[in-house]
Parts: structure tokens; C-alpha cells; sequence
């Protein structure tokens, strides 16, 4: 094969740009001179995430359709075309052997694009519930990664691959690494750590549900390593204070999150699906808080898929003010029961997923 060229794209969220960040560079290990496009939406965290990793990307003038009236989706049928135009545009000059979509909107027209004119397109789909993007382009693409059982529903049977969700490498290589995590935190290496992480913009309801559980939550004799987000960080770390030499470490962002996972022996988190993904990994015991307002309530269908094979604990967003300080508490003083989520968490962790869908990538390639 002459120099391969591998166009892809996602984005809008973490959740759709790391993954597709991932199989580039498990492709990149298979082929080090492969040449990588990305195409993402202007204005979205994908245009200053994705050079950072060190691929080159394009800007499609994109946004997605509101369900509710308003001025944007007046402009939805300009964007489009101008998309369409762009993507076009891209796929003509690059001239891709192949092309990959993590879902997001930018995802859409560059792969309709390109599978018109004959590319090769596989798409992976995170969640237990697909985005529209990726259920709009199913038909056309060859191969379709997932990470759920049961995805027929969606998709034809005969395309599926259950790969797992990639992950970056670095966020789950937690091993030999707890006492530099206590370092890193200022923690007590004799108490057992509750790590609090909301995804990249925090969790209000769970914030606000901790900040009201604090002094029950210090009683218990646990320290807290708590990722508020940037919108509560402020009141949450000015509110803590009187707890903050008892063992509760506020942070508005955690920019080493393996160090925070091998910190931990439980963890609260919302139910995403590549949260879910790295806690399958990292194998804590792990209490998930769905995101009540997911596209089609796909959290509450993430944390299920756990829940039903006893690997993790669900507690309703509607109730976590009392539900989060009980399933502490029950962690906290029954090991067995943190045990035996560890033991179950792992046995569905992938940690080759990036490697898989990068073989499945290569091989549909003409």
C-alpha cells in the first residue's frame, strides 16, 4: 500500500474526540507514516483538543438541530449545505483510503461525503444508545464498532464488532502508582480515598449533594478527592473550607486523572460512556449518577449495563441527597461488597479496543 491516508472525525464532546484521538494513534502504531485528516465542528473543543494530540484538522460550520423552535435551526439548512460543500471539498484534496466517524455533528456530512465517493467508512459508537449521527450513517458504513451488548436493535447484525470504547492509554496505566497519587493529592495513606469526578463540566446535583452530606461523609474516617468543574468550583471550595483539613481536597479540574483513579478505592461519577470505559479499566468500586438530560437518557443505559451484571451501584440523579451517603457508608463498611464490584468491573473492561477497531479499520480498506 502506497502512503495511507485515514480521514477522521467526531467531536463536540470528550466523548466522541478521544476515542476517534485513540484509534488514530493505534493506526499510527500499525502504519507510522499514515497520513491523519480530522474534520470537527468550528467553535467546538475538537479544533484546539485534536492539534494538541498533534493531528491536523478541518473546521466544518456545524451545529446540531434543536428540538425546540429557535433561531438556530433556521440557519440548520445553510450549515448543512455549507458542510456538505466543505466536506466535499476536503475528501476531493485529501483523497482518503478510508474514513472513521466517532459520531457528533461534524461526523455527519464528512461521512456521507466520503462514502458517496466510494471511501470505505467504519463508525464506533460509544454508548448503549446511538447518536443520530451514527444511526443516520449505519447504512452506509462497512464496519460498526461498539462497546454494549445488544446493539442489533440499532444496527445490522452483520457489521457490528463489540471492540469496547478506546480510551487514552495514559488515564487507566494506574498500577504502582498509589503512593505517588497520595503524594500528588496531600492525602492520608492510612484512610481509604472517595474520588468525586462530575465529567469535564462538573455535576451540580452531585455537588450540591456532597457539599450537604460533608459532615457526614468526614465522619465516616474516608478523605475526598472531589473534581467539582469550573461552574461550582468557587462556591463548593469556599463552602468546604471548614472540612478542608479533614481530609477534603477540592479541585476544580483533575489534570492527572490516573493518579486520581489510583488514588481512589470508590468513586463517584456520572455514567458517560467513556467514564464508564476507564472505570471498567481501572476496576474501583464505582457508584454512577446518571446525567438525567443525555440524548435519549443513554447514561441511565450506560450504568445499566453494569448494574445488571453486579459491577456497579446506580443511584437516580432524583435521589442522590440520600442515596449517595448511603452507598458510601455501605462501602465504606462492608469490603466484601467493594470486592466483589472490583472483581466484577474488570471482567468487562477492553483494554485493546483502540488496537481492535484500528485492525477492523485496516481491513476494510480495498
Amino acid at each position: 500500500m502506497s502512503q495511507l491516508k485515514v480521514l477522521v472525525s467526531g467531536g463536540g464532546t470528550g466523548g466522541h474526540i478521544f476515542p476517534a484521538i485513540a484509534i488514530a494513534n493505534a493506526i499510527k502504531e500499525e502504519h507510522p507514516n499514515a497520513e491523519f485528516l480530522f474534520v470537527g465542528a468550528k467553535g467546538k473543543m475538537e479544533m484546539e483538543k485534536v492539534p494538541a494530540a498533534g493531528f491536523k484538522i478541518e473546521g466544518l460550520w456545524i451545529s446540531g438541530f434543536s428540538r425546540s423552535l429557535n433561531v438556530n435551526n433556521l440557519m440548520f439548512p445553510f450549515k448543512l449545505i455549507s458542510s456538505m460543500w466543505k466536506a466535499s471539498k476536503i475528501v476531493k484534496e485529501f483523497k482518503p483510503d478510508v474514513a472513521i466517524g466517532t459520531g457528533g455533528f461534524a461526523s455527519g456530512p464528512t461521512l456521507r461525503v466520503a462514502s458517496q465517493k466510494g471511501v470505505p467508512c467504519l463508525i464506533q459508537e460509544q454508548n448503549s444508545f446511538p447518536g443520530v449521527t451514527n444511526r443516520i450513517l449505519s447504512g452506509k458504513a462497512k464496519k460498526i464498532c461498539v462497546a454494549y451488548d445488544g446493539m442489533e436493535k440499532y444496527f445490522a447484525k452483520d457489521k457490528i464488532v463489540l471492540s469496547g470504547n478506546p480510551v487514552r492509554k495514559e488515564v487507566v496505566q494506574i498500577d504502582g502508582k498509589r503512593d505517588e497519587a497520595i503524594q500528588y493529592f496531600g492525602l492520608d495513606q492510612n484512610k481509604k480515598t472517595l474520588l468525586i469526578v462530575g465529567g469535564s463540566l462538573g455535576a451540580q446535583s452531585v455537588n450540591m449533594a456532597i457539599l450537604e452530606n460533608l459532615p457526614s461523609l468526614v465522619e465516616l474516617g474516608i478523605q475526598i478527592v472531589w473534581q467539582t468543574g469550573k461552574t461550582n468550583y468557587k462556591e463548593i471550595n469556599e463552602a468546604s473550607k471548614p472540612f478542608q483539613d479533614k481530609g477534603v481536597h477540592v479541585k476544580e479540574f483533575i489534570f492527572k486523572m490516573d493518579l486520581g483513579y489510583a488514588a481512589a478505592d470508590m468513586v463517584i461519577s456520572r455514567a458517560g460512556a467513556i467514564a464508564v470505559s476507564e472505570l471498567s479499566l481501572v476496576g474501583k468500586p464505582t457508584i454512577l449518577v446518571p446525567f438525567p438530560y443525555a440524548a435519549e437518557d443513554h447514561q441511565t443505559k450506560n450504568a445499566m449495563s453494569l448494574v445488571e451484571k453486579h459491577a456497579a451501584i446506580l443511584v437516580k440523579d432524583a435521589d442522590v441527597k440520600t442515596g449517595l451517603l448511603k452507598e458510601v457508608t455501605e462501602l465504606t463498611q462492608n469490603p466484601d461488597k467493594g470486592a466483589s464490584l472490583m472483581k466484577n468491573i474488570k471482567e468487562l473492561g477492553k483494554p485493546n479496543a483502540a488496537q481492535q477497531i484500528a485492525k477492523e479499520v485496516l481491513g476494510i480498506i480495498k
